[in-house]
């Protein structure tokens, strides 16, 4: 069985889906089975919601501010796990909840999703991994051809709803291509973080 709750570097996640509408030339699941103390994180079968509340209940939780909606699937795939789970984690842990996405997912789901999200996320961060649409689809190979304009009204909309939203990137993009996603992230009025390649 698939870890579903894993740390890496003081922090733990939840990984309650491999499903993605993006293909990422970067992606960290092209380099391994897992990540940080998660030695495998490959579902045979995606978990229930009754195994991600398993998972949580087994977890002590102690010491830990946060807990991340990140793993090796885009966590708002499984969307309906991911409100029932978390809203479960808040009834028994002070705990912060932050989803880490594409921010395509009301272009998967059909339909602004935010509200929904807003009552149990209290901070998104959303891959940018490039500062134009052409650059976007080429580096992200996402299932959507209009991805990126999508993607920003995301996180103009997010902005709105969560405590705190960010956008991020990936320190491996050229120079050029960073100093161009911080201006566009600064037009946004929303921090941008570059993260490290690990």
């Amino acid at each position: 069985m698939a870890d579903i709750l894993y740390t890496y570097k003081n922090q733990v996640y939840a990984n309650i889906t491999n499903r993605c509408d993006c293909s990422c030339t970067f992606c960290i699941r092209s380099h391994g089975d897992g990540v940080g103390e998660a030695e495998n994180l490959w579902f045979q079968k995606e978990p229930t919601l009754q195994e991600i509340k398993e998972a949580m209940d087994a977890f002590d939780f102690t010491g830990y501010e946060e807990l991340v909606y990140c793993g090796y699937g885009e966590p708002t795939c499984a969307l309906e796990n991911l409100l029932a789970s978390a809203t479960y984690i808040k009834e028994k842990h002070p705990i912060k909840i932050r989803l880490n996405t594409n921010g395509l997912a009301n272009l998967y789901h059909k339909r602004n999703i935010i509200p929904e999200l807003a009552k149990v996320v209290d901070s998104v961060s959303i891959s940018l991994n490039a500062p134009t649409a052409e650059k976007y689809q080429e580096v992200t190979r996402p299932q959507f051809a209009n991805a990126f304009p999508e993607m920003l009204s995301f996180a103009k909309l997010a902005k709105e709803a969560f405590g705190h939203t960010q956008l991020s990137i990936v320190d491996v993009l050229p120079k050029e291509e960073i100093e161009a996603c911080q201006k566009l992230a600064d037009e946004l009025g929303i921090y941008l973080r570059i993260r490290k390649y690990s």
